[in-house]
């Protein structure tokens, strides 16, 4: 018999048991556990890319056009360690992005004429923004209950995963009003350039092997999951993209949201979670293999 296939057996969590830097408890386990997080990625991804020099930095340094679903992986398994992993697992991750953002070198958007870091507090404040406001509002849009407490608690506990990029969490919003702020002030910053649209316009159709894309729904399955994640953003950033703003869209969006996040959650739970969140489930439960 293998360990995977012995019986389990639940116990309180041993004492000294790492649970990472959020736990059970947090309302990031919470928020990032659900299957809205599918939507709310690309939203802030579709959000993140309105920075010209978030995007120039992005394009100068990501083999995204490469290896778009490689890119893809990476980044939600660097949203899963820092969630749910060990806190060595999540500290070790932040200083290898660090590392890496400090090895690129400056370059210059194209279109303003304006240079850029890639590890320059401003930029990495709004990629952190940008995350933190898509994952907390498509959760909310997506029919779950949030009060106004516990959203301006997901926005503190946050603050850590800003730590871990290199912000210092006392220069990023630790409460939904603040986060609203802010993202009001850098809106003068915003517009979309001719290497946002074409990145955009490459993320809707991303290459798929021809059996794939034949022989299975993925391709407008794929293209219904971004136009959703696009509807999803707010009025201004629509307009930004050309779209109208109006209420309806707004009302339409979340309805298909609520769809979708229904149909995922008919799953069962072990096929919609990461294994690292697995495992910091058993370690939270104390679940341990019972002995052979």
């Amino acid at each position: 018999m293998t360990t995977s296939d012995r019986p389990r057996r639940r116990t309180a969590p041993r004492e000294g048991a790492d649970l990472g830097l959020f736990g059970p408890d947090s309302v990031t386990w919470r928020i990032h556990s659900d299957p809205a997080m599918a939507v709310a990625g690309y939203r802030a991804l579709l959000l993140q890319a309105t920075h010209p020099l978030v995007m120039a930095g992005f394009d100068d340094n990501s083999d995204f056009r490469q290896d778009p679903w490689g890119r893809l992986q990476r980044t939600g398994e660097w949203v899963a360690t820092v969630t749910y992993g060990t806190t060595e697992q999540a500290e070790r991750a932040g200083a290898r992005l660090r590392r890496l953002h400090a090895s690129l070198a400056p370059g210059v958007e194209p279109e303003t004429g304006l240079s850029y870091r890639v590890d320059d507090p401003d930029l990495l404040r709004w990629v952190h923004c940008t995350e933190v406001d898509s994952f907390l509002t498509v959760y909310r849009r997506s029919g779950p209950r949030l009060s106004t407490a516990d959203a301006d608690r997901y926005v503190d506990e946050m603050r850590t995963s800003a730590r871990l990029v290199g912000l210092d969490p006392a220069t990023v919003p630790h409460d939904l009003a603040g986060l609203r702020t802010y993202l009001r002030d850098v809106r003068p910053q915003l517009r979309l350039t001719r290497v946002a649209r074409r990145n955009v316009v490459f993320g809707f159709v991303p290459p798929m092997p021809g059996w794939v894309r034949l022989a299975t729904p993925a391709r407008p399955a794929w293209i219904g999951l971004m136009t959703l994640a696009l509807a999803l953003l707010p009025p201004w950033a629509r307009r930004l993209y050309g779209l109208p703003g109006l209420p309806t869209t707004d009302v339409g969006a979340a309805g298909m949201s609520r769809m979708l996040r229904h149909a995922v959650l008919a799953l069962p739970a072990d096929w919609r979670r990461s294994p690292v969140e697995r495992e910091a489930r058993q370690r939270a439960a104390g679940t341990v293999p019972a002995a052979a």
